[in-house]
């Protein structure tokens, strides 16, 4: 294995194998059996080893393995799987990294990690099986299973502040019965206090909100969640005096012929915020600067098909779009889009998974470049 501190950036991946229809449009030949995998690649522009596969952990072909989350620390890396019962953890502490996996019966397509402010408890949420596991960090043993019926929760953020926790309402795992709410949950007794309507619509709406993340450190907490089939952006703004939260539409994404809004990011300084839509595939960068709840867009850049997570570097001045959204045509282009952040505009693009048949499915940087982005 070649040692991930002789290039200036590198990436880490989870990857599998195109879909067949997919594979059939680009020619490919010499694509056998279905694939998964763990990689690392040199995503730096400036390297003579740019795009290039630096090391490759093969996972069981048949896990569907789908995110990567860092605790707070980033000497561990969590790995849910769409498919099989079970939550992968990489230590990232050793080199070459090791993975162990944790049997999770409780749950039905893992989907995202989220972890508390102290870095001492972890959220799985479960799409399928309608819950959100809660384990500890320092053991990763389960303390909890939160039983959320009629709800199918993807995304998941976490206040200490005012002691709540919100889950979006997304889809079935076959992508059928979208929701239009988020739920509220006491973070100490894990209690559902209610539901918030994220549609102007009449319901059912088929919203389906998917991704949720807290304004980094506002005074009054504000909350951001993407409309997934709604091509939305909402706010849940926390409210003194009910204790409870207001909903808002802040932006809708069709007036920039966009659909399909997903990852929401932030910068350090808290006053730009950039959001992924995957069809056909942008980059958009807000201005919060002004108003946390109130986004003025600044550009929607063009970037691949599919448009799904971004890795940032810690000074901010690149970031990396990941083009492919679970094999679904239209939306898995499998490239890995450069941005100058700077700049707001793409400089370069790598192709090394097409060619290889396969799609990225995370992107993430290795710890010594990775800023969180408000995550």
């Amino acid at each position: 294995m070649t040692s991930p501190a002789q290039a200036e950036i590198l990436a880490m991946m989870l990857y599998e194998t195109k879909s067949a229809d997919s594979l059939k449009t680009l020619k490919l030949s010499g694509v056998g059996e279905r694939r998964e995998g763990i990689l690392i690649m040199d995503v730096d522009p400036a390297s003579a080893q740019f795009g290039a596969v630096m090391w490759d952990m093969p996972l069981a072909n048949d896990t569907t393995s789908h995110h990567i989350f860092y605790d707070r620390t980033m000497t561990k890396g969590y790995i849910t799987a769409l498919t099989k019962r079970e939550l992968g953890i990489l230590d990232m502490t050793k080199n070459p990294y090791r993975r162990t996996t944790i049997p999770m019966p409780d749950c039905g397509m893992g989907e995202d990690v989220t972890f508390n402010e102290k870095n001492t408890r972890w959220y799985l949420t479960c799409m399928d099986s309608s819950t959100i596991i809660v384990g500890d960090v320092k053991t990763d043993k389960v303390i909890e299973v939160i039983q959320t019926p009629g709800v199918y929760p993807h995304g998941l953020a976490v206040n200490s502040k005012i002691n709540r926790i919100l889950a979006t309402s997304t889809v079935k795992g076959d992508m059928t019965n979208p929701g239009e709410t988020i739920i509220e949950i006491d973070a100490t007794t894990h209690e559902i206090l209610g539901s918030h309507k994220l549609s102007l619509k009449p319901s059912p709406s088929g919203e389906a909100p998917v991704e949720i993340l807290f304004v980094p450190g506002a005074k009054n907490p504000i909350a951001y969640i993407t409309n997934m089939f709604g091509n939305t952006l909402w706010t849940a703004t926390w409210d003194k005096a009910s204790r409870t939260f207001k909903t808002e539409q802040v932006f809708d994404f069709a007036t920039e012929n966009a659909g399909v809004p997903l990852e929401i990011y932030f910068n350090k300084a808290v006053d730009t915020m950039y959001v992924t839509s995957a069809s056909p595939g942008f980059l958009h960068i807000f201005d919060v600067s002004k108003d946390k709840g109130h986004p003025k867009l600044i550009k929607s850049i063009k970037t691949g098909q599919g448009s799904h997570h971004i890795a940032f570097t810690k000074d901010e001045k690149m970031g990396f779009v990941q083009n492919s959204l679970l094999n679904l045509p239209g939306m898995s282009e499998g490239t890995i889009n450069v941005v100058d952040l700077e700049k707001q505009e793409v400089i370069s693009t790598i192709d090394t998974l097409v060619k290889m048949g396969m799609n990225p499915n995370v992107i993430v940087l290795l710890p010594e470049n990775n800023a969180f982005a408000g995550h």
